[in-house]
């Protein structure tokens, strides 16, 4: 099980629509990874079943599209992952272990766009 690397990508303007079935689409294309996934489809991810890593239903929590040939990280994509970390759309199977990182990561977008994690916020 991992927490992929932090990529600090780019982010898309915050009002862009977020499909995940449409982005997972492009993703692969543009990481060449229509056969398997590689390591570009990996980064577009938060976390991957490293013992499975060849599996596409391995990939969890993708908050990137590609937007003129690069990827990007997508604000409503990390907001999506970032609810379903709170348990919106049934939540997440995510060892325990990983749980902290995965939010650790995803906070670190939500600065990015300067916002507060929902797990960091007083309300």
């Amino acid at each position: 099980m991992a927490v992929t690397h932090f990529q600090d990508l780019k982010l898309a303007d915050r009002d862009r629509e977020w499909d995940g079935s449409a982005a997972e689409k492009r993703v692969r294309a543009w990481a060449h990874a229509e056969d398997g996934p590689n390591a570009q489809y990996r980064d577009a991810h938060i976390w991957y079943d490293a013992e499975a890593k060849d599996n596409f239903s391995s990939y969890k929590l993708l908050i990137c599209d590609v937007i003129n040939s690069e990827l990007v990280a997508v604000p409503r994509g990390v907001m999506a992952a970032g609810a379903v970390m709170q348990g919106s759309r049934g939540g997440v199977d995510l060892p325990t272990k990983d749980i902290q990182r995965v939010k650790n990561h995803l906070a670190r977008y939500y600065k990015k766009m300067g916002d507060q994690a929902p797990w960091e916020r007083d309300d």
